[in-house]
């Protein structure tokens, strides 16, 4: 897979509701993902692969729905660069909006990091 297409495998598994050892097969086994201070983290974090996939078993458990709508995208060599807007629809119905700069680091094929830029929208 391309970095864009592993990135885009990401964002269709997540928004089928995938989670957990659902989306181990995206990444390599010493991923990590990076999230940059925003309102929901505001000092970021730093997570390992089983941390990411745990968190992603949380998240299925607080939305009933989340869709990734990416504007544009840029390869640099393993890495796709992609600003997209991710809405996320809680349980309760709240929606939360977040505009996203996504760099996503690939290594034959599967996604070995991910930094993100998280802008959420006053909720």
């Amino acid at each position: 897979m391309t970095p864009v297409e592993a990135a885009h495998a990401l964002h269709r598994a997540l928004e089928a509701g995938k989670s957990g050892d659902e989306l181990r097969p995206l990444f390599t086994a010493d991923a990590v993902t990076v999230e940059r201070p925003n309102l929901i983290k505001p000092h970021g974090a730093r997570s390992p692969l089983d941390e990411m996939l745990a968190n992603s078993d949380k998240g299925t458990g607080l939305l009933s729905s989340q869709k990734y709508d990416v504007h544009s995208e840029l390869v640099s060599g393993d890495t796709a660069i992609l600003r997209l807007t991710w809405t996320g629809v809680l349980r309760d119905g709240k929606q939360l909006v977040a505009h996203i700069a996504q760099f996503v680091d690939t290594r034959d094929g599967l996604i070995r990091s991910i930094e993100t830029f998280d802008c959420y929208e006053p909720f």
